[in-house]
C-alpha cells in the first residue's frame, strides 16, 4: 500500500508486516515544518540524536538530551499525519538498566507521541529490549555503526568486515529475537546486510548498506543539501539547498546595504487604506 493511500499512519505491527514487501521510506526530521513536507511520501519519520550535530553544532551525538529529544519530538509530531513518528533514546537514557531504558522510553512516548523508540545495541541490548516489548514499549534496533559507541569502535568506521561479520549478524538476530520490530543496518558491508536481510523475520533498514534491505534512511538535511560540513559516502544529494540559502541570505544582506530592501511593496503607507483595500 503507498504511503499517499493509508488513512491513518501505521504502527509497528504494520511495519514489521512490510517485511519483503514494498521497500519502507523514511527521513530523519527535526522540526515541524521538515514533517510536513516528508508526511506523505515517508512511511516512518525518525526523529534522531543526529539532530545534535545537524541543528546543535555538536561534534557527536553524545550529548543530546532528553530534554532535547522531547522538544523535537513534540515539533515533528506536529507535521505528521500519515507517517509514523519514531524518536530515538539519547546516549546514557537506557544502557543503565532495563528498568532506567523503560521509564525514559515511557517518558519519550507518552510526552511526545511517538509510536516507537530506537536505540542502539546488539546482544548486550537483547535483555533491554525483550523488557521494553513486553510492557508495550515497540523497539526499532540499530546495529553495525551505532554513533553513540564511536568512542569504543574508534570512529565512524564500516562495521562488519572480515571476522567482525559474524559478531553483527549475531547482533541481528538477537535484537530480532528480542522483539524488536524493525533493524536499522548502519554502515555495514553489502553482502552481510543481504544476508542480515534474508535470515531476520523483521524489516532491516539500510543507510549506508544495501538496496535489498526492506527500506532505507537518510538524514534530511544529508540529503537536500543543507548540512554541508561533510558528506558521508551513503548520501545522495537530492538537491543542493544550502548553496541556494547562501546564495538568498548574501543577496538579501547586499540589498539591505545598498536600501534597496525593504521596497515599497515591502513597507505599509502613512494613511490606513480604504475599506476594501489589502494594502
Amino acid at each position: 500500500m503507498s504511503a499517499t493511500a493509508r488513512k491513518r499512519a501505521p504502527n509497528a505491527v504494520d511495519i514489521r508486516a512490510r517485511k519483503g514487501g514494498e521497500p519502507l521510506v523514511s527521513l530523519t526530521a527535526y522540526t515541524t515544518p521538515m514533517a510536513r513536507l516528508m508526511d506523505d511520501h515517508c512511511d516512518f519519520v525518525l526523529v534522531g540524536d543526529s539532530v545534535g550535530m545537524v541543528l546543535h553544532g555538536l561534534e557527536s551525538t553524545l550529548g543530546v538530551t532528553m530534554e532535547m529529544m522531547i522538544l523535537h519530538g513534540q515539533a515533528v509530531a506536529r507535521g505528521l499525519d500519515k507517517a509514523m513518528m519514531v524518536i530515538d533514546m539519547p546516549f546514557a537514557s537506557y544502557e543503565e538498566s532495563p528498568s532506567q531504558a523503560f521509564r525514559n522510553a515511557a517518558r519519550l512516548m507518552a510526552e511526545t507521541g511517538a509510536g516507537a523508540i530506537k536505540l542502539e545495541g546488539g546482544v548486550e541490548m537483547a535483555e533491554t529490549i525483550r523488557f521494553l516489548v513486553k510492557r508495550g514499549i515497540p523497539v526499532m534496533a540499530h546495529i553495525g555503526l551505532t554513533p553513540q559507541s564511536i568512542n569504543t569502535l574508534g570512529g565512524y568506521k564500516v562495521q562488519g568486515r572480515d571476522v567482525q561479520a559474524q559478531t553483527v549478524l549475531a547482533d541481528a538476530h538477537a535484537v530480532a529475537d528480542a522483539g524488536a520490530f524493525s533493524l536499522v543496518l548502519e554502515k555495514v558491508p553489502q553482502g552481510l546486510a543481504n544476508q542480515i536481510t534474508a535470515e531476520v523475520a523483521i524489516p532491516t533498514i539500510g543507510i549506508g548498506a544495501s538496496a535489498e534491505c526492506d527500506g532505507q534512511i537518510l538524514v534530511v538535511d544529508d540529503m537536500v543539501g543543507f548540512f554541508t560540513a561533510f558528506k558521508p559516502k551513503f548520501v545522495k544529494r537530492y538537491a543542493e539547498l544550502g548553496p541556494l540559502a547562501e546564495a538568498a541570505i548574501a543577496e538579501y544582506a547586499a540589498e539591505v546595504r545598498a536600501r534597496a530592501f525593504p521596497a515599497d511593496e515591502h513597507v505599509f503607507a502613512d494613511q490606513a487604506p480604504s475599506q476594501g483595500s489589502a494594502k
